[in-house]
């Protein structure tokens, strides 16, 4: 165990139904931080159930998300994180001073297809890899 007393950063993923892009990018920052970043996803008005393709493009990858479940937006959700990424829910998100915010637009997978869903997956992971650099520059 390390006795660093820095604490992990933490990001939240937002869209709306929390069942597609924030799905995958959560999947993505907790597969490739290797644990060094808390990682929470949400959704404004969450689905029933993750997309299905987006679990067949990601499992395509190695990366299994089948249980997943779709989670309601919180306020103390947006307070514990360093920083929070939508993904189309606007303004819909609380906001709080000193968090770092970004918004990222992406293609909407809902009622696509797994064809459809790669070029969006693989968007995702060019820029989940960029935010890890950003947030552990020790890693470069």
């Amino acid at each position: 165990m390390s006795t660093e007393t820095t604490r992990k950063p933490s990001v939240l993923f937002v869209c709306v139904h929390n069942a597609g892009r924030s799905q995958m990018a959560a999947a993505f920052l907790t597969t490739l931080a290797q644990g060094g970043i808390e990682v929470r996803s949400a959704g404004s008005q969450p689905a029933d159930k993750v997309n299905p393709a987006a679990v067949a493009a990601m499992a395509e990858v190695g990366i299994d998300m089948s249980a997943e479940i779709p989670k309601v937006l919180t306020t103390e959700a947006v307070k514990e994180s360093d920083v929070v990424i939508t993904m189309g829910c606007g303004d819909e998100c609380p906001y709080f001073p000193g968090k770092r915010y970004e918004d990222w637009v992406l293609a909407d997978p809902a009622g696509q297809g797994v064809d459809a869903v790669r070029p969006i997956r693989d968007e995702i992971r060019g820029r989940i890899e960029e935010l890890i650099a950003s947030l552990t520059p020790a890693a470069k």
